[in-house]
């Protein structure tokens, strides 16, 4: 077990924790927290040398700190998968309770994405002036939160309100946990470290596709709560928001703040102590000595503070105006040729990638009731109301086949994870956007269930390793006062995209979604022809 971080005391004596409430990154036995703590001084070995970041996270070491590091960010970014992928599994059970026609559940969606893409910008911001750490843990409480409350919605429009909100929580995280974890990396193992977050995403999506197919379709799972009658897709609904209040937890009383961002702000003593903490659990056995002193920053908490001393006298429209600020800057040289070419990129790989993916489980539950094709379904007026005939459960073969092709997610993360630092995110992110796109294409044409499965199986596959080298290249693009806000302000615009898809095949999937299918293989390969143009990135320093 790695050692206790030492206290320091506050200017009215206090003894407070140097990493925040737990001031530790495991928990601690009692008679681990009976540890001496140790004097600044004797942290390290007696050394002039003034560290730069690169150095000290080399310094650092790599091993057990990055593993628990890696569980911890994976299960915060599987926790985001399930609850953005579980609406797509509720709506087939949901129709019926809320009455939802199939542009009810492309508004429904597209609620959640909306929600995405402001709480990406604002959290993103917030997590480069504030840090990362807090802003996860608060971005991850507030999604559980409401997550959970959805599940006593009792109309569409209340349901779609509290989605909205817990996709603001949604939106937060998932931008700001790349730039937490990218920042802990030693520069040669950022590749494959981000590759393996990335393939959390997919455990995310497997748990929710495998407790859809546990709980929903098990109608005696239900139970009176006052008026409300609780069906076993509200049950789902609250399961699902249990990984996302448990990562909050995790971040809120656990994991330390990111040494790059605490360099960045000049608060050398804390940035030491994260340093130490990595060095201990990474050394442990080791009879090496923590050699970290000093580190190169500059300080700016002078700046900080004189902010914060002014801020009484801003104007409301400065108040208002601050947060735009950073987007403005990505758009300046020299970042200008980048930033257009990524929110492109995004734009493409999210209309493609969700305008599908979140239809999936409707459209095999479309064809386990007899409709086998994209473009025959049952009947015009199902754009205007519910089907009747629809209303009974899902069939657990809806949901195992949506388990089926959320484990197709394997091969392509396996692959991005060998390869990744191999061939660079670039190339990775070209060819598989390109070859998404081609299989799309031929989704329109299939006869069969089991062309249909396939198809999405390929899909699956192949998507993931476009999804995987943006979030490692979204990280190194950019310097780290205006990475989380880069990738809050472009996972935005994908979003934005999101919602577009879904209104669009919520609208068209009662007519001839074909059209549909084949817009998202041109957008998606409008993406990976675009991509060619970012520069290269690999095994580039952090700026």
């Amino acid at each position: 077990m790695c050692s206790r971080i030492p206290k320091r005391e506050d200017s009215d004596g206090a003894r407070e924790p140097l990493l925040g409430n737990s001031g530790s990154v495991f928990h601690e036995s009692p008679v681990e927290a009976e540890v001496v703590t140790e004097s600044e001084s004797s942290l390290c070995e007696s050394t002039t040398t003034a560290f730069s970041y690169e150095d000290a996270i080399n310094e650092a070491g790599f091993g057990l700190f990055h593993g628990w590091l890696l569980i911890v960010c994976g299960w915060a970014n599987a926790s985001d998968a399930i609850e953005i992928l579980s609406v797509s599994f509720l709506l087939p059970a949901a129709r019926c309770d809320l009455q939802l026609t199939s542009s009810d559940m492309g508004f429904l969606i597209a609620s959640t994405f909306l929600g995405m893409a402001i709480g990406g910008y604002v959290w993103g911001y917030l997590a480069d002036k504030n840090g990362r750490q807090k802003i996860l843990a608060f971005s991850l409480a507030i999604n559980g939160l409401f997550a959970a409350l959805s599940s006593l919605a009792t109309t569409f429009w209340l349901f779609l309100l509290l989605r909205f909100i817990s996709g603001v929580g949604v939106g937060g995280s998932i931008p700001v946990i790349f730039s937490y974890f990218s920042e802990f990396q030693p520069r040669k193992k950022r590749g494959v470290m981000i590759s393996c977050l990335a393939t959390f995403w997919m455990v995310g999506n497997i748990l929710v596709a495998g407790l859809a197919w546990l709980v929903i379709p098990r109608t005696f799972i239900r139970f009176q709560l006052g008026s409300l009658n609780f069906e076993s897709w509200r049950v789902f609904v609250g399961l699902c928001s249990i990984p996302s209040l448990s990562s909050g937890l995790l971040f809120g009383f656990v994991m330390p703040e990111s040494p790059k961002y605490l360099m960045e702000v000049g608060n050398e003593t804390v940035a030491i102590h994260v340093f130490h903490k990595m060095f201990v659990c990474n050394h442990r056995g080791s009879i090496k000595k923590f050699p970290i002193c000093k580190l190169n920053i500059s300080n700016k908490r002078a700046e900080k503070s004189a902010v914060k001393d002014n801020l009484n006298v801003n104007t409301l429209c400065h108040i208002i105006k601050q947060p735009l600020g950073p987007s403005t800057k990505l758009f300046r040289a020299p970042l200008t040729s980048r930033s257009i070419v990524l929110l492109i990129v995004f734009f493409c790989i999210s209309f493609g990638y969700y305008g599908l993916w979140m239809w999936l489980p409707e459209l095999f539950k479309r064809q386990d009731e007899g409709d086998v094709s994209c473009s025959i379904t049952f009947h015009q007026s199902d754009t205007h109301q519910v089907n009747n005939e629809s209303c009974s459960p899902p069939k657990r073969t809806v949901f195992t086949e949506s388990l089926i092709t959320a484990g197709a997610n394997l091969p392509g993360n396996i692959f991005t994870i060998f390869l990744m630092d191999v061939l660079g995110g670039r190339i990775l992110l070209v060819f598989s956007l390109l070859l998404s796109g081609l299989s799309v294409f031929f989704f329109w044409a299939v006869k069969t269930k089991t062309q249909s499965l396939v198809m999405s199986c390929i899909f699956s596959a192949v998507s993931v390793v476009s999804w995987n080298a943006l979030d490692l290249i979204g990280t190194e693009l950019y310097p780290t006062q205006l990475r989380s806000c880069a990738l809050g302000f472009f996972t935005g615009v994908g979003r934005l995209a999101s919602i577009l898809a879904n209104i669009v095949f919520g609208q068209l999937v009662d007519t001839n979604c074909a059209v549909t299918l084949l817009l998202v293989a041109a957008m998606l390969c409008i993406g990976g022809l675009t991509a060619s143009r970012l520069p290269h990135t690999k095994h580039a320093e952090l700026m």
